[in-house]
């Protein structure tokens, strides 16, 4: 009987040029450097109904969650997503047009909001995305140092959040 050899991987070396290499400036030893106080956080059309639902006030119980201010941005697509519903979203319409939320103009054609926020948070990785939506939770977890607000046993959590800024789930 002969033993098996394992086959040891090869290590490569990637140049700092290389164009393989396609990290964001942002991230520095996967800790995003962009993310601090006051938090910017994009908000998702079912993350509102979800905050009606458990009967949640969306600026307060943010604050709670992270323990510094919170700015809540709505784009152009969420509140086309909040309008096209119509009689069904009025408070969530209501809340979104309040004068604490900032609005985020939107330069594309077309209102489906997960691929808005998904282009905003490629490109800026300054946001925190507060959503419930699964298809776009995966989405997002691929783009590297988006931290995800969501719902969970009646409060806000946050995944994917540094330690530095104190894990909400203690």
């Amino acid at each position: 009987m002969g033993k098996k050899q394992r086959k040891v991987p090869k290590i490569k070396r990637l140049s700092a040029h290389d164009p393989r290499l396609k990290s964001s400036s942002a991230l520095f030893f996967q800790y995003n450097t962009q993310l601090g106080p006051p938090f910017h956080i994009i908000v998702d059309t079912n993350f509102i109904g979800f905050s009606i639902k458990n009967r949640m006030d969306i600026m307060q119980s943010m604050m709670d969650t992270l323990y510094a201010k919170c700015i809540p941005y709505i784009t152009d697509c969420v509140m086309g997503e909040l309008e096209k519903l119509g009689s069904k979203a009025k408070l969530s319409l209501k809340i979104a047009k309040d004068p604490r939320f900032e609005r985020l103009p939107c330069m594309h054609k077309g209102t489906y909001a997960d691929d808005c926020i998904v282009q905003r948070v490629t490109q800026s990785k300054a946001y925190i995305v507060a959503t419930c939506d699964k298809d776009l939770k995966q989405r997002i977890r691929k783009i590297p140092g988006v931290p995800i607000m969501f719902l969970s046993n009646h409060r806000y959590t946050i995944e994917r959040m540094p330690d530095a800024y104190g894990d909400p789930r203690q």
